[in-house]
């Protein structure tokens, strides 16, 4: 357990973090979820729409410090070549 205040302090501050940190991560899944969800669909033009919604969410994890920018970047360019092997239509 913390012996002085400011380490008091600083299992606090981590404790709100965490929560914070935790709600982006699931946002960011739901984005992702639902890009996932229009390119099972079929439809280009949907999973294009839902990719284009989630990619700013992704870098915004990255610029927030709750991704690693190789693991968005990642991700995205796998998002992106499934979303390019959809027919066009």
């Amino acid at each position: 357990m913390a012996n002085t205040p400011s380490a008091e302090k600083r299992i606090r501050r981590n404790a709100r973090r965490e929560a914070i940190n935790k709600g982006r991560k699931s946002r960011i899944r739901t984005f992702v979820k639902k890009v996932e969800l229009a390119i099972d669909s079929g439809v280009r033009a949907d999973a294009e729409r839902a990719f284009q919604a989630a990619q700013p969410e992704m870098m915004r994890g990255v610029s927030r410090g709750v991704l690693h920018r190789n693991t968005v970047a990642r991700k995205i360019s796998r998002l992106a070549a499934r979303i390019a092997s959809l027919p066009q239509g």
